[in-house]
């Protein structure tokens, strides 16, 4: 694992580039890369992520896993703002420095992205046109869907007390004053963006080092204007999206849809988990092993046959 970084905008991007192990799926051009970034508000050494990024590496794929501007170990502010078009912006700057990478095959790149960046890897491969295949792991990929299900799930009052704090915020910019940050999960009645019972500890038992529980409050009024499902039917690679039934962030029925307008290229997987199950180690190994089973399919023939012979349905057991 070597740190590498990137340009972005003004800023520079931390990252860690893992390099590809064996020639599973080494081809005449050089190896695929899998370009990942967190969701919302994480970073890059939590220790989940960094666990799919050796997987990745182990069966044969150059990785490449950064911090988005203001968090972690990149530049950029404010610290700790979560911007959809921003977070955007960095993926295609990752995307144009990957394919000036050594011994990566330019046409055999791969989006990875998880909750809020999700849905960041479908709407960046739509507008591309060169990823060779997405992966959408339980994302948040219709704005106005995640706020209708987070009424039902924390109440609508609390959605209304994370707008204010939101206006609050969004006036302090305007002014050019220091951000009000608020916590990014919490229990129930606090000022988190996801106030619901046990998210704080279960964030928390996952989150890296550099991780903090707070972000800028003016986040909560952009959700409902990210929706980049819009840009699903023009994804012209193959999409996975892997989504879990019991979900309390980002609804299954969205995740089904997805992968419905990206037409025959798209592929559904279902799994009985709720969002942060992802980064535990149990249920991350079976996604894992979904997702080589599909790159295995789309990228090479010779891995095809490997990843297929390892792979578990777990959504039909």
């Amino acid at each position: 694992m070597d740190e590498i970084s990137f340009i972005s905008g003004r800023d520079r991007c931390a990252a860690w580039h893992f390099d590809a192990i064996g020639d599973a799926f080494a081809g005449a051009r050089g190896v695929p890369c899998v370009v990942m970034a967190p969701g919302f508000a994480g970073t890059r050494d939590t220790s989940a992520l960094m666990d799919y990024a050796r997987g990745f590496a182990a069966a044969g794929l150059d990785v490449v896993l950064f911090d988005y501007r203001g968090f972690g170990g990149s530049g950029g502010s404010p610290r700790q703002l979560v911007s959809a078009p921003r977070q955007r912006q960095d993926y295609r700057a990752a995307l144009a420095a990957v394919r000036q990478l050594l011994g990566v095959d330019p046409e055999r790149i791969v989006l990875w992205g998880i909750s809020y960046s999700g849905g960041h890897v479908v709407r960046v491969a739509a507008e591309d046109g060169r990823v060779a295949a997405v992966i959408a792991l339980t994302p948040a990929i219709d704005g106005v869907a995640v706020l209708a299900h987070l009424a039902r799930t924390v109440g609508t009052r609390q959605l209304l007390r994370t707008a204010a704090h939101g206006m609050r915020d969004a006036l302090r910019a305007m002014t050019r004053r220091t951000p009000h940050l608020v916590p990014m999960v919490g229990e129930p009645g606090s000022r988190a963006i996801f106030a619901m019972e046990g998210a704080e500890q279960a964030y928390t038992e996952v989150a890296g080092p550099s991780w903090h529980n707070e972000l800028c409050a003016r986040t909560a009024l952009e959700v409902a204007f990210n929706r980049p499902i819009r840009f699903a039917p023009r994804v012209r690679c193959p999409l996975l999206v892997q989504a879990g039934t019991a979900d309390r962030i980002a609804p299954l029925a969205t995740a089904r849809r997805a992968a419905a307008r990206a037409g025959v290229r798209g592929e559904i997987r279902e799994y009985p988990i709720d969002h942060v199950d992802v980064y535990t180690e149990a249920v991350h190994q079976r996604l894992l092993e979904d997702q080589l089973g599909f790159l295995g399919r789309h990228l090479s023939s010779s891995a095809s046959r490997r990843a297929t012979n390892t792979t578990t349905d777990w959504s039909r057991q």
